[in-house]
């Protein structure tokens, strides 16, 4: 470790506030539940994310991750408010040491320094306490030289490697209907009421319908060429999410048959569009701008104020105005899902992306070494 990261966290005044894990803090009350009180906090919290949720730790510890909860407390109680933290995905390395991961985090107030800098520090703690090569984190801060300063006064590196979307576009759900669908392409909107006049349905799924949901899923991933997750993924978050009414799964039918699908989450004011599949019979019926409508109608009606298409083409978040006509677009990849995302009237945005502490010289080095390996043999990687 090099000596200006050590002495960033070496030598630091005591914290204002009590550092507690997850387990210290179900340990504090009979009957408390420490995830319902995290996943509260992080349901109202300006930079709550789902993928910051007690539910999301809980899907990813199915499928091969380990998972711990950094909690910044005023007093060691249950009772006490939660002021920030962290939930802290651990993926083992095939050496043996770890990736400390933290999506869409910390969740924090950023304009208070010793509050983020005590959580990283927690986190740091604890990841090399869990044998971490590195902790590497993607907080939903916006792209700017402020926020990469930032990042780096915390001793944090640009990573060679982001697992979320850098770009994406953002639907402002503040206004009525009328206000949404007037912000779109006019043949988005005319997409919209085509779908209902050829009979297309839209209607919510349930756990009884994900095997014709995977069916179209696999059918997309080998169409488009994306990775895909499984059955038993689809299913683990079905079971988890669905029953607390943080996910939703809208079909699209006609006369009969599943053409589309999506999965939509939720938490506090926010929604994301996670996953998408569309089979190949009545793509002119125009079922993928039906189930959008309806998703954002769902977000909405429960109070959300912002949905989120999730991940476009970098190249256009960082120079939208480079990429204003079609003619600049390009082929394959994402650009597909932009030509029919960007109909729909959002803001495009760009986060700062992944970024990296190491917590092992040897170890980050044979972690960059990893990424470069595998990047040589191709991977196309899965959403969520």
């Amino acid at each position: 470790m090099s000596q200006p990261l050590d002495a960033l966290y070496t030598g630091l005044p005591e914290p204002k506030h009590i550092w507690i894990t997850s387990p210290e803090s179900r340990d504090l009350g009979a009957g408390h539940d420490a995830s319902a009180v995290w996943d509260d906090f992080v349901a109202v919290h300006p930079n709550g994310h789902i993928l910051q949720t007690a539910r999301w730790a809980q899907l990813k510890s199915a499928f091969g991750w380990t998972t711990q909860r950094a909690e910044l407390r005023t007093i060691p109680s249950p009772d006490a408010p939660i002021l920030g933290g962290a939930s802290i995905l651990y993926r083992r390395l095939p050496w043996g040491q770890k990736v400390a991961y933290i999506p869409k985090g910390p969740v924090v107030d950023w304009a208070a320094p010793d509050q983020a800098r005590a959580v990283i520090t927690m986190a740091r703690a604890f990841g090399m306490k869990a044998h971490a090569a590195l902790l590497k984190i993607e907080p939903e801060l916006p792209d700017s030289p402020e926020v990469s300063a930032r990042m780096t006064s915390y001793g944090f590196i640009r990573s060679p490697q982001r697992v979320q979307p850098l770009s994406t576009i953002h639907i402002d759900l503040v206004a009525d209907e009328e206000t949404i669908l007037a912000r779109m392409k006019p043949k988005w909107r005319y997409n919209i009421r085509l779908a209902e006049r050829k009979g297309v349905s839209v209607r919510e799924g349930t756990a009884a319908d994900l095997p014709a949901i995977q069916k179209l899923m696999d059918v997309t991933g080998e169409r488009d060429g994306f990775g895909v997750h499984n059955a038993g993924y689809h299913a683990a978050a079905t079971a988890i999410f669905q029953p607390a009414e943080l996910m939703i799964w809208l079909l699209a039918e006609a006369e009969g048959e599943t053409l589309a699908a999506i999965a939509v989450f939720a938490v506090g004011t926010r929604a994301w569009y996670m996953w998408g599949a569309s089979g190949e019979s009545g793509r002119n019926l125009m079922p993928n701008h039906a189930l959008q409508w309806a998703a954002m109608r769902w977000a909405k009606a429960r109070g959300c104020t912002l949905y989120d298409l999730w991940g476009i083409p970098d190249e256009v978040g960082a120079d939208p105005d480079a990429y204003a006509e079609p003619e600049s677009w390009g082929e394959g990849g994402l650009w597909g899902v932009y030509r029919f995302k960007q109909g729909f009237g959002g803001q495009v945005v760009r986060y700062t992306g992944a970024w990296d502490m190491p917590l092992s010289k040897l170890g980050y080095a044979m972690y960059k070494l990893a990424l470069r390996v595998k990047r040589g043999q191709g991977d196309t990687g899965t959403r969520g």
